[in-house]
């Protein structure tokens, strides 16, 4: 007979049990969570670029808190601060849960990122590296660091979205926060245009204009205009915000499964009517030009008949330019200012990058080397309004290439892993591809309520462009 196995002794010590682990989806919804909160902060109360941060004064009661005023960008540093430490423990323990179970990367909570080039996931430090090396050598150290700072941010969003939000599967967390900020942009534009803009430029006038003794002159013309800006910077700095996530916004409605069809197409047609409504009362030209080619690249990916797509195509190709032309004809009357004002920046840009092609006169100093050089006629402007060609003038050649490669490569290698096989990141790409496309004509990286949500969806796009 087999011997009958003894009951463990009594004085047998036990072995301690071991502590559960951290669940990786938890961490990873926590942190998307905070993270989707802190951009959408960032769309309400960071609008203004670094440069003119002396403008900006800390709220005195919980009215300008919550409504009135922009805050301090120190506040929004704090809290990206905060996120990237969680960010960091968050692929920590994600690493940690894949070398335990020896799993792929799939099932321990991310996609695969093989095929992504070294080089392409590095560019944008050093891109850094090389406006650290710019402003070294600027011409005015005051305007350089904070211009430098928001750099940093810019480039830790970038990370923070390839390293820990690209391992996300499920973006609705990360994009719940961001979407009820856009939500409340949107109804601000509305709500300026049915007379809160009127009020706001009343109660300036008569109560805050008397006491201000240094009134940035871009903020007079701005409140003197009867073109929505909602909470961004000016009018088309909200055309940047609706360029960029509008599309991914419709794309992640119309994909969500959770709604009926009829909800889904119910929710994306009045959140997408609402924000064209506020791109045609913010007036900007060259956003409307773009949101039209944007549309049009997206109904290219609409399963119909050639004919029929070629007929819509053309349909609302001539529609849409001949709304634009009867829209803004009084404009190309008067000579169309804006856009020569614009020709002057960029020949000034051009021309201080000739004068400066290493290293520029220094991130954030354009409107000093453009003081010199402007025509008698135009108007002084603090930024080239061209991400690309103020990158040459602050940082030289290498700044203005370093960047330009970075995005486009994304955009690229995104494009060319076959993004246009998915709805939600199709109109993801779309809505990158419309920032850079309004970087060649206004500052968008110049404000940290565009850039860094920019640059968090450039990373995640990084990191989804992985080979099939």
């Amino acid at each position: 007979m087999p011997a009958t196995p003894r009951p463990a002794s009594r004085n047998q010590p036990k072995v301690a049990a071991q502590p559960e682990s951290p669940n990786p989806r938890q961490i990873l919804v926590g942190f998307s969570v905070a993270f989707g909160l802190f951009l959408g902060l960032c769309l309400l109360k960071f609008g203004n670029p670094p440069i003119m941060e002396k403008y900006v004064n800390r709220p005195s009661d919980i009215y300008e808190l919550l409504f009135a005023f922009p805050w301090p960008i120190g506040w929004a540093y704090r809290l990206l601060t905060l996120l990237t430490i969680l960010g960091i423990g968050c692929v920590l323990v994600l690493r940690r849960a894949q070398d335990t179970r020896q799993s792929s990367p799939a099932q321990a909570g991310g996609p695969d990122r093989t095929g992504v080039p070294w080089w392409l996931v590095a560019l944008p430090a050093i891109w850094l590296v090389w406006q650290m090396v710019a402003a070294a050598k600027s011409v005015d150290p005051r305007l350089s660091g904070p211009t430098l700072t928001h750099f940093v941010a810019c480039v830790t969003c970038f990370y923070l979205g390839f390293f820990a939000l690209g391992k996300v599967t499920n973006l609705w967390p990360f994009w719940l926060g961001v979407l009820a900020a856009f939500l409340l942009v949107l109804t601000e534009g509305w709500e300026q245009h049915f007379g809160g803009l009127k009020e706001t430029r009343r109660y300036f006038l008569l109560y805050i204009y008397p006491t201000m003794k240094d009134i940035p002159p871009e903020y007079l013309k701005k409140i003197s205009s009867d073109r929505i800006f909602a909470t961004m910077f000016y009018p088309n700095a909200l055309a940047g915000a609706l360029l960029l996530l509008l599309p991914p916004t419709l794309g992640l409605l119309l994909t969500c499964r959770r709604f009926t069809v009829a909800a889904r197409s119910f929710l994306a047609g009045a959140i997408g009517l609402a924000a064209l409504m506020c791109l045609f009362w913010s007036g900007s030209k060259g956003g409307w030009l773009l949101m039209l080619l944007l549309g049009l690249l997206a109904f290219l990916k609409v399963p119909v008949g050639r004919p029929v797509k070629i007929a819509i195509i053309s349909a609302v190709l001539v529609l849409g330019l001949a709304g634009f032309f009867a829209r803004y004809l009084g404009f190309f009357q008067r000579g169309a200012t804006s856009v020569s004002a614009r020709f002057d920046y960029w020949r000034a840009a051009i021309q201080t990058t000739a004068a400066n092609p290493i290293v520029g006169t220094g991130p954030g100093t354009f409107s000093l080397a453009y003081q010199k050089l402007k025509r008698p006629e135009s108007e002084m402007a603090r930024l080239a309004h061209n991400d690309y060609l103020e990158q040459a003038s602050d940082s030289g050649v290498p700044g203005f290439l370093t960047y330009t490669v970075s995005v486009v490569g994304c955009l690229f290698l995104a494009f060319k892993r076959g993004a246009f096989t998915d709805w939600r990141t199709f109109t993801l790409l779309l809505g990158l591809l419309g920032w850079f496309l309004q970087g060649t004509m206004e500052f968008g990286l110049y404000l940290p309520a565009l850039a860094w949500p920019a640059f968090t969806l450039l990373g995640f796009l990084l990191s989804t462009a992985r080979n099939n």
